[in-house]
């Protein structure tokens, strides 16, 4: 039927203006399927469901009851076919039609169809299609599309799918309604050029630079590292952060993801850096520690990769729902907040300028486009930092951070002086001359194993690891399912995400190997990149992984990095953290956000998150050197309340229960599998099945291995992965 032209309907029977017939069958769902299932699978898929709301409701539940008169039944309110909103009245578009038993509501155009079936179901189609059948998508479900209007959007049909782009690029809906995922720019597997690969690689990564370089500076310096320390690490991150990507885009879930530090690994870290036994060591501190952080990060990189390949990680994803990911997540960048602005507070005049300016850009210019491009948005933070960087060199020059008779250089001399011993601290983190990593690191240098020395293995850092991996699987299985349906692909099957867990695990125990401070894995902040570039190709992200472990093989590269003054890398701190709250609670769009059972399990995880580790971090530690203010709350593994006699255990339960991130997934994942809850209410996670593979192998290709890894690697499939 062509497009534009408005048949009448008539109980089963249509004409087109011209006086040729189409029978309309009415829609009949498949028998072997639960009418709840169907309901519901718009929602599992990322598929934009007609009437069904993200919320996991039913389209009946969003209708209110129909009068009945004269033998017609007429709907009160008209809803949105993709917002699932009340619509405006439109006057008189409805017309009323009986035959053959069956009671039908009409519209014109290409305007939904409300039918009252013999047996009493409503029933939803679209005059899009001659025969009144919904396009079948592959599952054995028929699902209805919905055909937007001329004047705003575009319609493209490909294998009888029909794909709408309801809001133009860079807009997004006046009412605040959910959406879709968008069109792409670049696909998973296009190219869009060496040029434009070169841009939107470095585009990329220079969105993520806040996540790659910052831990270094937060943890190299609690280690009792130098500037030149600081540099080394910094390079390597790049380094395996470059590596591990590479890896994962052939050998892992092949989506368009960032592999790196992650914030998972900071707290257990910085717990580990402030064991009693280390606060006292002088003579290679950093060494020592970066050793000990080695070795258990190689044991729970190990628990990693054997829960992945093992098959175990496919039992755990039936656990594991969008109820418990978002607390989780959320944790990791609220558990924070004792580092955040205490430090950026030091350098008000720096601080405050810094989270008002990156916060004006990524709010308040978000939709200035120069050149077709959202430079605000997409480079928030470097643009930011860098601004404020110069502005805090201005201040430097100036002297408005010279103080009489104080070095700025900080020696051990300024600290025994009553006149510069209130000054240091703030000469310390303000001042941007201060760095010597410019002028110690060499100009190449490349990052290898060991190169801090063979690692230390203890029972107690282990386990915490081991715990601590599990956490940072449970991150990464939210944004495997978030990326899928940002790309629009189907959710990869527990087969392909136990595959993307065993790598991340293998690329643990390379940052392990190399000693970058940190375990590897997804980075959360990736989905964001995505959602505002609209590029995912794979060669984008390859590519761009080259150009940084280039970048780590210049030692100037990472001494700059190193340079930036504390202050203003706290003051980014304080909004990337605040940005991977956010981005961890937004997983609870896939479920009943409104639900009472969500609602308490969600508050409950994150008070207790942040209430029980508080009650074991009150605990001073035990030593006569005094802590800075914000490592204390990570001393409490030496002292916290818990003892049984092992020292050994007690270390680790106290280590573990005083993190927020690993209290919240307990709480959490005993109460969201406990408490009773329906699918939908719960949004559980459905990932693509096998049998719905043998019968469309297209529809997880994206998945696949390439060919000849595929060759080698056959004996993978009895794992499953």
């Amino acid at each position: 039927m062509e497009r534009g032209e408005d048949p009448n309907v008539r109980g089963g029977t249509g004409k087109r203006h011209g006086g040729v017939a189409a029978k309309v069958e009415p829609f009949v769902a498949r028998s072997e399927h639960s009418p709840r299932e169907l309901r519901s699978w718009a929602k599992r898929t990322g598929f934009v469901s007609d009437y069904s709301g993200e919320a996991g409701t039913s389209a009946s539940e969003k209708f209110e009851s129909l009068e009945r008169k004269g033998g017609v039944f007429s709907p009160k309110i008209e809803l949105d076919p993709v917002l699932g909103r009340t619509r405006p009245n439109r006057g008189n578009e409805i017309e009323p039609a009986s035959h053959g038993g069956a009671t039908t509501t009409e519209r014109k155009g290409n305007e939904p169809v409300l039918a009252l079936a013999p047996d009493g179901e409503k029933k939803v189609g679209f005059r899009g299609n001659v025969n009144g059948n919904a396009n079948s998508n592959g599952h054995g479900i028929s699902a209805v599309a919905p055909v937007p209007e001329e004047k705003k959007e575009e319609e493209d049909v490909l294998r009888g799918d029909v794909k709408v782009n309801l809001y133009p690029e860079g807009e997004e809906p006046a009412d605040g309604g959910w959406h879709g995922p968008s069109e792409l720019k670049c696909g998973l597997k296009e190219n869009p050029g060496f040029v434009l690969l070169i841009y939107y690689g470095l585009q990329h990564y220079l969105s993520l630079a806040g996540s790659l370089v910052l831990i270094p500076l937060v943890m190299v310096p609690a280690m009792g590292g130098t500037d030149k320390d600081t540099a080394t690490v910094i390079s390597t991150v790049l380094f395996l952060s470059g590596m591990t990507t590479i890896l994962h885009s052939y050998f892992g879930t092949r989506l368009p993801l960032v592999q790196g530090s992650s914030f998972v690994y900071l707290a257990p870290a910085l717990v580990i850096i402030n064991a009693q036994e280390y606060r006292n060591l002088t003579e290679h501190k950093f060494r020592h520690i970066m050793r000990e952080l080695q070795g258990a990060i190689i044991i729970g990189s190990i628990f990693q990769c054997i829960l992945g390949f093992s098959g175990l990680m496919s039992i755990l994803l039936r656990l594991i729902n969008p109820i418990v990911v978002a607390p989780t997540v959320a944790a990791v960048g609220l558990a924070f907040f004792s580092y955040g602005f205490p430090q950026a507070g030091t350098c008000v005049e720096i601080s405050i300028p810094q989270i008002a300016l990156v916060l004006i850009f990524t709010l308040y210019l978000r939709r200035i486009s120069i050149f077709g491009r959202y430079l605000f948005r997409i480079y928030a933070v470097p643009l930011s930092v860098t601004i404020i960087w110069i502005y805090a060199s201005f201040l430097t020059a100036g002297g408005a951070y010279n103080y009489k008779g104080c070095n700025p250089n900080i020696p051990s001399s300024n600290i025994l002086m009553d006149a510069c011993r209130k000054h240091a601290y703030t000469m310390k983190h303000c001042r941007t001359d201060v760095s010597n990593a410019l002028s110690t690191a060499a100009w190449v240098r490349i990052p290898y194993p060991l190169q801090w020395g063979i690692p230390i293995f203890h029972f107690r850092t282990s386990i915490i690891m081991v715990i601590v991996s599990l956490v940072a699987s449970v991150d990464s299985v939210g944004t495997y399912r978030t990326t899928s349906l940002q790309v629009n692909l189907r959710p990869p099957t527990p087969g392909v995400v136990s595959r993307g867990i065993a790598l991340e695990g293998f690329c643990s125990i390379l940052a392990g190997l190399w000693g970058s401070g940190t375990g590897s894995t997804t980075l959360t902040e990736n989905m964001h990149t995505i959602d505002i570039t609209k590029v995912a190709s794979r060669k984008v992200v390859e590519l761009g992984a080259a150009f940084l472990i280039l970048f780590s093989f210049v030692g100037k590269v990472g001494a700059l990095l190193a340079s930036i003054p504390q202050a203003l890398a706290a003051s980014i701190l304080c909004f990337m953290w605040a940005l991977t709250a956010a981005l961890g609670l937004s997983t609870l769009q896939y479920s009943q956000s409104a639900s009472f059972r969500n609602i308490t399990i969600v508050g409950v995880s994150l008070f207790l998150g942040m209430s029980i580790p508080a009650y074991f971090q009150q605990y001073q530690p035990e030593s006569s050197l005094i802590l800075p203010s914000y490592l204390v709350p990570y001393a409490a593994a030496s002292s916290g309340p818990f003892h049984s006699g092992i020292e050994q255990l007690d270390f680790a339960v106290n280590a573990l229960m005083s993190m927020n991130m690993v209290v919240t997934l307990l709480v959490a994942f005993i109460l969201d599998n406990t408490v009773p809850g329906n699918q939908q209410e719960r949004g559980v996670y459905i990932w693509s099945r096998a049998e719905d593979i043998a019968t469309d192998p297209s529809m997880q290709s994206e998945y696949s291995l390439p060919k000849k890894v595929a060759r080698c690697c056959c004996w993978l499939k009895c794992l499953g992965i």
